[in-house]
């Protein structure tokens, strides 16, 4: 990941949103804790939220979007499993935080916004964070990237019906999915999927809440 300066103001919030994420979820992964110790997240919210930016929950951003709880980023990324040479699929980038903490994992991450607007903040803002790995697109994420295909590994940020078809089926064989899906707009399960040469198997991992996922495959 680009040199980024933990002596900020705000170095001592990060320090604490990690001993959070370590003690009382259990996030085991050092290499993820690493990487949200030291990436700014207060430059990925609006600024006048901008001192929140380290607590536990979710927070509002642009088009009517959130930037996910800390905890929610830790737990999708770890349960990839990465290890550092991965082309991962990132779908909904938002603000860009938790494009921010793929690329800074993995060798190259290509990125999915339905929003034209927040794709292209997303984009100048790691730019200028010295990111040189990540290609955005905006674009009906539910549809996948299937001349970039096949990934290593994708990660859903929005909640769906159900499992998009397209996305398992741009996965490597051994290739991880992680998604949320449920029933209502509101809540979900969060959905480890992971590919096999006759099709996947899924293994849920939770309760959590998304925005909805809109698209071919997600919501209309």
């Amino acid at each position: 990941m680009p040199a980024t300066n933990i002596t900020d103001r705000y170095e001592f919030n990060r320090i604490a949103m990690v001993d959070v994420l370590r003690s009382k979820y259990r996030i085991a992964d050092e290499r993820v804790l690493e990487v949200m110790a030291r990436l700014p997240r207060h430059r990925f919210v609006p600024e006048a939220i901008e001192s929140q930016a380290y607590q536990d929950n979710a927070l509002p951003i642009a088009g009517g979007q959130t930037i996910s709880q800390p905890y929610i980023v830790a737990r999708m990324t770890e349960l990839l499993e990465l290890k550092g040479t991965e082309k991962v699929l990132e779908i909904g980038a938002g603000t860009g935080y938790q494009t921010a903490v793929l690329a800074s994992l993995v060798s190259r991450v290509f990125s999915i916004e339905r929003l034209p607007n927040l794709a292209a903040e997303a984009e100048a803002r790691l730019s200028a964070m010295g990111f040189i790995n990540v290609v955005f697109r905006a674009a009906d994420g539910t549809q996948g990237w299937a001349d970039r295909a096949p990934f290593d590994a994708i990660l859903v940020a929005a909640g769906g019906p159900a499992i998009p078809k397209p996305l398992v089926a741009q996965l490597r064989i051994g290739g991880k999915l992680v998604v949320p899906v449920g029933e209502s707009m509101k809540s979900q399960e969060l959905v480890l999927v992971t590919r096999e040469s006759d099709g996947y198997t899924q293994k849920n991992c939770g309760p959590c809440a998304f925005v909805p996922l809109i698209g071919e495959h997600g919501w209309k």
